[in-house]
């Protein structure tokens, strides 16, 4: 079964939410809003600050990254960013050689990368003092980025200014109390429950981009976006032609499948194929030309029939 994700759909709504907490961060107002349910009236201007004139760091420069970077400079904001890959600025944003280099210009740092091993604790007490004292911590992509033990000890020391945190290593299966962190109750310190993506809007888009991808994989076995599923996609079969199918392959990720299917392909017209895996399971796509449709039965029965076979799909 291909289970897909909607990576895209929310990015906005992310975007939005960073650029209300730097202004949260920047004047402390969750600290001040807390004092003042709390039955306290603290009329403060020390430490508060516009953002205009101030850097924003981005980690990540993806559809978040790039969204709210556009957002950044439109408040007033000087905007770096740090990627792996080779990306093009949008606007009047920098990118610059390096993580430690964003941790050392950056008045407000923001983090926008995937969870993969090469990001876990990504941002730990040494790169935490590498900051500017006084900067402000954003992290609203995936709980593991940050070492969370380590930001509590720098908020709480005064180093860094105020974070804003919406994801955790370990979040709750479901709403109601007993959430523990170590930064509950540091100073200037915004927590949200993972709502990076919860708007109205961001639900809808993600609900048409997810049944868009189910189709495009019913009709055209397209897999991108899977997250379970190896993401395999070809070009489209031109509907004046009437005499190529698409032959899609589930099958055992094992030596020896892809010989076994290429040999009944062998005395056909294979126009384009592609092939990819993921754990257990390989997937085969492979558009080819048939003049006789009794063919079409004799290729779908051999392939079946192979040992390895998973699920086979002839698609026209």
């Amino acid at each position: 079964i291909c289970v897909f994700n909607s990576p895209f759909s929310n990015s906005r709504s992310v975007a939005e939410l960073v650029i209300a907490e730097i202004i949260l961060l920047a004047r402390q107002l969750g600290d001040r809003s807390r004092e003042m349910h709390d039955g306290v009236w603290n009329k403060v201007s020390n430490n508060c600050y516009e953002i205009r004139g101030k850097t924003l760091g981005i980690i990540g420069y993806g559809h978040i990254g790039t969204q709210l970077g556009v957002l950044a400079e439109s408040l007033g904001m000087h905007v770096i960013w740090y990627d792996i890959l080779p990306l093009m600025p949008i606007g009047m944003s920098t990118a610059v050689e390096s993580l430690d280099e964003v941790l050392a210009e950056a008045d407000f740092v923001s983090c926008h990368v995937p969870e993969t091993p090469e990001t876990k604790n990504m941002i730990g007490a040494r790169e935490l003092a590498l900051m500017k004292p006084g900067s402000y911590l954003i992290n609203a992509s995936r709980g593991t980025v940050v070492d969370i033990d380590a930001l509590a000890v720098s908020l709480k020391s005064g180093h860094l200014a105020g974070a804003a945190v919406d994801v955790y290593p370990k979040e709750p299966l479901a709403n109601g109390p007993g959430f523990e962190s170590p930064l509950r109750n540091c100073p200037n310190t915004l927590l949200t429950p993972h709502i990076g993506g919860s708007t109205e809007e961001a639900q809808r888009m993600i609900g048409i981009e997810v049944a868009t991808a189910a189709t495009k994989f019913v009709n055209t076995g397209a897999s991108i976006n899977a997250v379970n599923f190896a993401e395999c996609d070809l070009r489209a079969i031109p509907s004046t032609d009437r005499t190529t199918v698409r032959i899609v392959n589930v099958h055992q990720n094992v030596p020896g499948v892809l010989r076994q299917i290429n040999n009944i392909l062998a005395d056909y017209n294979v126009n384009k194929q592609i092939s990819d895996s993921k754990g257990d399971v390989a997937y085969f796509m492979a558009d080819v030309t048939v003049e006789d449709s009794k063919d079409i039965n004799t290729i779908y029965e051999h392939v079946t029939a192979i040992g390895e076979n998973i699920i086979t799909r002839v698609l026209f």
